[in-house]
């Protein structure tokens, strides 16, 4: 009999659940990743087909966060332990972050 810990990942790769939930941790994880002060200015909010989706204060967090996405990516693929994130996008919601 194998032990669950060595079912459960191949269960979730065969049912295609794998990317979700690498998806699911990218977003939970986000702060972590980026450190208090990007943090405080922005909030990941979903993930889809390799897309993570990053609300942001302003233009300028959005312009600067741009020349970040490299190193962003690097840093996400380091914890997740995969590459699931290939892109990130940066939006400014209207109305501001919702915390």
């Amino acid at each position: 009999m194998q032990p669950a810990s060595s079912i459960v990942p191949r269960l979730l790769r065969d049912l295609g659940l794998e990317q979700g939930l690498l998806g699911f941790r990218a977003v939970t994880e986000w702060p972590d990743v980026v450190g208090a002060r990007i943090a405080r200015r922005t909030r990941a909010v979903s993930f889809e087909n390799g897309v993570l989706r990053v609300e942001v204060e302003g233009s300028a967090w959005r312009f600067e966060l741009g020349f970040l996405e490299r190193r962003l990516l690097l840093e996400l693929e380091r914890r997740l332990g995969a590459r699931a994130v290939r892109k990130l996008q940066f939006v400014q919601p209207r109305g501001g972050i919702q915390r």
